[in-house]
């Protein structure tokens, strides 16, 4: 599949050598940004992206820019729905879409067996400013419950904000969750969850399960990876993706973005992240099989 007639002729060349600036720049590994940007400007001086096609370019280069240290959040995206030139808009635009499909990011709210709750929050957790509400409406919804399942088991990446958000409804207190550390920031951003939340609160001492698949990844293994650390939820299922670094967007053609990540996390108690290694559950067994298996630790925690 190539680009719309409308786009622009596409320049690999020029394409490839912007690339190669911007991961150099920002890139949060030095090191690794330089070794890219050199192996990026080497395939393209062997011809290796010759192509008039949008989509085999960015299948091409995203290869090249995982070749060294595997980073899934970096990488040139293929958007066949031509997207904004501003920053960062090409994800938003497509995020945006998902939000008003999936009922605002909260698919699922259910009290099962035993007064056990199950909320599901996925596909994404979605930028805080629209989100609030209906995490507001579904947190407190289950507030009440004897125990939570939240099932994250389809969720794959979004706001850190909106993470320090929904973890503030199972914790008590405020709460250190992690530092952004990046080569521009030798100081590093602290995240923390909010002093106070609208609606009800389901707490820091209830029986909290979280579920997790081989899909679940970016925001949505931190949110795992959060609670697990902190000793509040037990994780059931599959090891996640592995995708612990904040990136941003830069649209560079209307069909093409490339993320880089800039910054990597650094949880206050295990002093690393999920990078490349995922997050290890701490019940392993099927995604399919995850929400029985937590409802059967629930209700015998309960009992």
């Amino acid at each position: 599949m190539t680009s719309t007639t409308s786009s622009p002729a596409l320049d690999a060349v020029a394409l490839v050598e912007e690339i190669a600036d911007l991961v150099r720049e920002n890139y949060v590994f030095p090191d690794v940004a330089r070794q890219l940007a050199d192996l990026l400007q080497r395939r393209s001086a062997e011809d290796s992206y010759r192509t008039e096609s949008a989509e085999e370019l960015a299948e091409a280069v995203t290869a090249d820019l995982r070749s060294v240290n595997g980073d899934l959040h970096l990488g040139l995206k293929y958007h066949a729905v031509p997207v904004p030139p501003e920053r960062g808009a090409a994800v938003l635009a497509a995020v945006r879409r998902e939000f008003d499909t999936f009922l605002n990011g909260v698919p699922r709210v259910e009290l099962l067996d035993g007064g056990v709750a199950v909320l599901e929050i996925g596909p994404k957790l979605f930028p805080l400013d629209w989100a609030a509400q209906p995490l507001t409406a579904a947190l407190s919804l289950v507030a009440p419950a004897r125990g939570l399942i939240l099932d994250l088991r389809r969720n794959t990446g979004g706001d850190p904000n909106t993470v320090a958000f929904v973890c503030a409804y199972l914790l008590d207190g405020r709460t250190h969750l992690n530092t952004m550390v990046s080569p521009k920031d030798e100081v590093g951003a602290q995240s923390w969850t909010p002093s106070f939340v609208p609606g009800a609160r389901f707490g820091g001492s209830k029986p909290l399960y979280v579920l997790t698949s081989g899909d679940t990844f970016s925001g949505g293994e931190e949110l795992a990876y959060d609670l697990q650390q902190l000793k509040r939820a037990e994780v059931v299922g599959e090891v996640t993706r592995g995708g612990a670094h904040p990136r941003e967007g830069w649209t560079l053609h209307p069909h093409l973005e490339l993320g880089v990540p800039i910054a990597r996390a650094v949880n206050p108690v295990s002093g690393t992240n999920w990078e490349g290694v995922g997050v290890r559950p701490d019940v392993p067994c099927d995604a399919g099989e995850a929400l029985d298996r937590a409802l059967e630790l629930a209700l015998a925690r309960l009992a």
